[in-house]
């Protein structure tokens, strides 16, 4: 029996979330509408399959993305995952997009709960501090539209995309016009 090759698309758009407070709202509508339009998001709950390795999937989407979505909530930052998710972001230089929903980026902390190596804690503080001096969207579900957030992100992170795509495109044609040393 002839298994057939399956051709995975690279992810375009990594959506870091923490799944107990966005996963029914905003980061799986935000999934289907930027699926729907072409790209090819990774959100854990929808890509990831039975025995993929955890950390292997995420790192290697976080690595081949070019813009990463940070969908901050009120219990984001008790998230070891989301932490190393938004720092592998950061240190690898990705467009972060900051959705802060029901939360300010004045109340995000890393919490200390002794579980965390010193470095970790370095580590995740620094990307938050990036994170919450980026300019980004703000979301009340007590007073927005869940449509308006969505479709406001999606449009975004289409011209981020498309913005990103430029300058890959600048850097490679510079690249070819280099003179070669002999």
């Amino acid at each position: 029996m002839k298994l057939a090759k399956r051709v995975m698309k690279p992810c375009d758009v990594f959506l870091n979330h923490r799944s107990t407070d966005t996963k029914k709202t905003v980061s799986t509508l935000l999934y289907d509408h930027l699926s729907r339009v072409g790209f090819n998001p990774f959100l854990d709950t929808k890509t990831m399959k039975p025995g993929d390795k955890l950390f292997e999937k995420i790192n290697g989407a976080i690595l081949e993305c070019k813009v990463g979505v940070a969908i901050f909530s009120p219990r984001y930052c008790e998230s070891m995952f989301c932490l190393h998710e938004l720092a592998l972001l950061m240190e690898c230089r990705k467009k972060v997009i900051p959705i802060f929903c029901d939360v300010k980026p004045s109340q995000l902390k890393v919490l200390n709960d002794g579980k965390l190596s010193g470095e970790e804690l370095r580590r995740f503080r620094w990307a938050l501090e990036e994170a919450k001096y980026t300019v980004g969207l703000n979301y009340n579900s007590s007073k927005g539209s869940l449509s308006d957030i969505v479709n406001g992100a999606s449009e975004i992170i289409i011209n981020s995309m498309i913005e990103v795509e430029n300058e890959e495109q600048m850097m490679m044609e510079a690249q070819q016009n280099l003179p070669i040393a002999l």
